[in-house]
């Protein structure tokens, strides 16, 4: 076992616990209602701890007008960089939806039910960041969510690094309410059905018993990004109209529209196919930009590049915006009393998902990778005798996108499964909570429109060794007859239905994660203080958890044209104790501290986690708070386990820009990049400070102000793919230089990599919440706003090298390289009158520039012709959207509800940049679908 030596701050920590012990009473304990803060084990009378937590009521949700948590939380202040989309269809984690504190990442935010934990999403983000699905999440079945804002691994656990996120479920309920909702947006699509009932009978003081049961059932309608056509850039990669040329827009990571460029030494995939004249080695459309054919297959689709390419914009034409899901979601309790003051109690929740996105179609020459290495798909070609290979006699490679095949679909079902029994109550001077739980996540994707590498090869190409793989690996192609070609193009209604079996079969791949656990906590009161009781909670905790990703079939040996591989399987065990002491030393001064020691087993070894508050409160209605606390994050098994990742990024090559002779390089492209486990690594470690203010300025106002900051050290990251090209760790294709031009090394395949313990990042910020009450004449008037605003988001790599993302939109390792926003802000208004309640709501988040780190010169994301494209002064517009909702009590058990988001219908700024969403930042989603009704009723029987 490895020791930890106990620095002065862990000294501190147990010094204090003992003195808690040893206090004597010195007044009688005052009979005051006690609740449970979430960042305490203890619990107390007074809500504002010194940590800040962040109550959000039912009420608060319910008037937001968002219809999944998942949804909702990703609109707050809190939120940042790094928090995963559902909307994300092509991504890793497609079908799930996580939060990001900090924008220190989903993998570093807890989020828990009822206190305790739930098992994660087994697709990790990005392929590697672990992390729990907030859809799996009741949304009528939640009481309140309590944000705890600062480090909390010495009270649950080391992945508690940004903070804890802990959906309280209703306990007790009495009585029958169903509820039932429609909405639609302006465009008529994105229609979404939800149906809720909620039972419950006996009381725990009359029956002795509690039974709760919920249910919900949701349908979502897709949005195309088609739906949206000429909403500003919305679901767009072809940025002409905003100053880009088709080359550019061509080169971006979203698809790209089938330009030719540099000349003709490069090109992109294309409808009909451009094919590289063996002689001059220079591109050309296979079927003229004017021609019929290419009118027919591109719908029309406005034309224009110089080097006489057939133009369509594939994102633009197949991609969504919103994919389709249904789910049901049931969530149950059974409360049983027992003798004294003792119960037991057992949870149930069960969530079923069907999620459908659909993405472009594939090209025929995307460079991929796996554990094994590179595999370069940019020598595919046009077999010298095809009959749609316009150089007769002569291979000529290809580039082709494959509308013929259709979309690239994903369909993930996920199970999601959490059982909890456990008993609680009190025993002597000490309360108690002990229970078992089990979690399961379990996830299965197939996908279709994808083309399996060797039979694309052979049927395009049928030289012997094409030919002899192709039937090496696949039946279907075996079954075809001999001779059979993929025409491609306008000819494509030549090909039967057998060939397209065997070029594009469905593919799946299977995820599992369980979290098993039996954990006890107790707590009791040892005396008074001046200040009050002194309290006690000490707890312990057995957990196992395991998690296994099998990589989705065939591309194990990079014989799927470009998707990337992934896969992981690990297991381990933990066991942790902790301590907690809460200690009013006077009617003025409160400290509290925590200790927690985590023993991983797998040579992580045994961690020691403190936390320490202060709380000074000299008059009665203003407080100072503050807290310290250290923190851990053990390494998953997607970055220390068995398996691999070979994923997509962007990133420049500085080899490839050098204007004005060679700028292909210059713009950031898609570059594959495989990164293998490291047994080796070491868990991130965090400090965290908060310095705030609490100001009951009046009875009816209130102010929060807290500053922060975290840093985490010894990061866990996949090597810098900037740091990583410039090291020359790069696989390159020297076939694919631009003829003519000295010193192209040819494009990048690959990028090689590792996960490593690389950095060490710097957040810095600070929070402020008002909430103000206006008492008006047979109603109130309640005011809220929260803010958010980071001084600096900064990191440091291991070389030095220093990036402070703050206000920019990098850091694009993270997920979906949607920005770092420095300001993100919340402002809420209700009137409650009568039976009338009107909410409304603005969610602001603040301008960002576009580059991927401050200092960073505009100029770097020059355009390959030489211009500078993009947003005005390389800086992406503040966004901001108003919803509004209302609802009416019919009587004492009927009330009716409506909604409108984005009333304003506002458009959201141009992103060139992300590749989380089409032409628009994933946070300004509500903006891409444009405005949004929703109606509808609920009953209590």
């Amino acid at each position: 076992m490895k020791r930890f030596n106990l620095n002065p701050v862990c000294a501190g920590v147990l010094a204090v616990l003992a003195t808690a012990t040893s206090a004597q009473a010195q007044s009688a304990p005052v009979d005051v209602p006690r609740i449970e803060i979430t960042g305490s084990h203890i619990r107390r009378a007074d809500t504002e701890i010194a940590s800040p937590v962040q109550i959000i009521s039912r009420d608060e949700i319910d008037r937001s007008g968002k219809v999944s948590v998942g949804e909702y939380l990703q609109t707050l202040a809190v939120d940042n960089q790094g928090s995963v989309p559902t909307t994300f269809g092509s991504g890793f984690a497609s079908g799930a939806s996580g939060m990001s504190l900090r924008g220190l990442g989903a993998a570093s935010t807890l989020v828990l039910i009822n206190g305790r934990r739930i098992a994660p999403y087994g697709m990790a983000d990005d392929g590697q960041k672990v992390f729990a699905d907030l859809n799996v999440l009741p949304l009528e079945a939640i009481e309140r969510i309590e944000i705890l804002k600062d480090g909390a691994s010495s009270i649950y656990g080391s992945d508690a690094i940004a903070g804890v996120v802990n959906v309280i479920l209703r306990r007790n309920f009495v009585g029958t309410v169903a509820k039932t909702s429609y909405g639609r947006s302006a465009y008529g699509d994105g229609i979404e059905k939800r149906v809720t009932l909620t039972h419950g009978v006996g009381t725990i003081e009359k029956d002795n018993y509690n039974f709760l049961l919920n249910a919900e059932l949701v349908s979502k309608g897709d949005i195309y990004n088609s739906a949206r056509a000429g909403r500003g850039t919305v679901g767009r990669s072809d940025f002409r109209p905003e100053g880009y040329s088709a080359e550019a827009s061509g080169s971006a990571q979203n698809g790209g529209i089938g330009a030719i460029i540099s000349g003709g030494g490069t090109a992109f995939s294309s409808i009909v196919g451009n094919v590289r004249n063996p002689s001059t080695l220079l591109y050309s459309s296979r079927v003229p930009a004017n021609s019929a054919a290419c009118a027919n297959l591109s719908r029309g689709y406005p034309q224009g590049d110089p080097g006489g390419g057939c133009l369509i914009d594939a994102t633009q034409r197949y991609g969504m915006i919103q994919p389709k899901s249904d789910s049901l979601n049931l969530f149950g309790r059974y409360t049983r009393k027992l003798d004294g003051d003792a119960e037991h109690y057992t949870e149930f929740n069960y969530y079923n998902s069907d999620y459908t996105s659909s993405g472009t179609p594939s090209g025929v020459s995307s460079s991929t990778g796996y554990p094994g290495g590179p595999v370069s798909n940019s020598g595919v070609a046009l077999g010298a005798n095809h009959p749609d290979n316009p150089f007769t006699g002569s291979a000529a490679r290809l580039r082709y996108l494959s509308a013929d095949v259709g979309p690239r679909v994903s369909d993930v079902g996920n199970t999601f499964t959490r059982f909890v029994s456990g008993f609680k109550g009190v025993s002597g001077a000490w309360d108690y909570d002990s229970a078992f739980l089990f979690s399961e996540s379990k996830t299965n994707n197939v996908r279709s429109g994808y083309l399996q590498r060797d039979v694309a090869f052979a049927l395009l190409n049928p030289t012997a060794a094409n030919v002899a793989a192709a039937n090496a690996n696949s039946s279907a192609y075996r079954a075809l007859p001999a001779g059979t070609y993929w025409r491609i193009g306008e000819n494509a209604g030549l090909n039967s239905a057998a060939m397209y079996a065997a070029l594009s079969p469905s593919i799946s791949n299977n995820a599992v994660s369980r979290t098993t656990q039996l954990d006890f906590r107790a707590s009791r009161e040892l005396g008074q203080l001046e200040g009050g009781p002194i309290g006690l909670a000490v707890g312990a905790e057995l957990r196992r958890e395991s998690i296994t990703l099998d990589p989705t079939s065939g591309t194990e040996r990079g014989n799927i044209i470009g998707l990337g591989y992934s896969a992981y399987t690990g297991s381990r065990n933990v066991a942790a104790a902790y301590a907690e002491g809460l200690m009013p030393v006077t009617k003025q001064i409160e400290i509290t501290a925590a200790l927690r020691a985590d023993h991983y087993d797998g040579g992580i070894g045994t961690t020691a986690t403190p936390k320490l508050g202060f709380k000074w409160k000299p008059v009665s209605n203003f407080a100072l708070r503050s807290t310290y606390a250290e923190g851990f994050r053990a390494p998953s098994a997607a970055e220390s386990g068995k398996g691999g990742l070979a994923a997509f990024t962007s990133a420049a090559d500085p080899a490839r820009c050098n204007p004005p002779s060679i700028t292909i390089g210059c713009n950031p492209g898609s570059v594959a990049i495989i990164t293998s486990p490291n047994p080796n690594l070491q868990p991130e470690k965090s400090k965290s400070l908060t310095f705030g203010a609490v100001w009951d300025a009046t009875p009816n106002t209130s102010l929060t102000a807290d500053l922060w900051q975290i840093r985490r050290t010894n990061e866990i990251n996949q090597e810098s793919t900037s740091a990583a090209i410039a090291a020359g760790s790069v696989s390159r294709d020297a076939s694919t230089a631009i003829p003519g031009v000295a010193g192209d090394p040819g494009g990048i395949t690959a990028v090689l990599a590792r996960y490593v313990n690389s950095a060490r990042t710097t957040v810095q910020g600070l929070d402020m919440d008002l909430r103000h009450r206006i008492n008006v004449t047979g109603g109130r008037v309640t005011l809220q706003a929260n803010w958010t605003h980071l001084f600096k988001w900064q990191r440091v790599e291991a070389d030095g090298t220093t990036y402070e993302y703050a206000g920019t939109h990098g850091n694009c390792d993270a997920t979906n390289c949607m920005g770092t926003p420095q300001d993100r802000i919340n402002l809420g208004a209700t009137l409650d009158y009568g039976s009338w309640r009107v909410s409304g709501i603005a969610n602001y988040r603040g301008a960002i520039k576009n580059v991927y780190s401050k200092g960073e010169d505009c100029a770097t994301h020059i355009d390959v012709d030489g211009t500078i494209p993009g947003p005005a002064n390389c800086r992406i517009g503040a966004f901001t959207t108003v919803d509004v909702s209302a609802r009416y009590k019919i009587s004492d058990k009927t009330e009716v509800f409506g909604s409108i988001r984005n009333l304003f219908d506002a458009v959201p700024p141009m992103d060139p940049t992300t590749y989380g969403a089409a032409g628009y930042n994933p946070l300004d989603y509500s903006g891409a679908v444009g405005r949004y009704f929703s109606m509808g009723m609920r009953h209590a029987f």
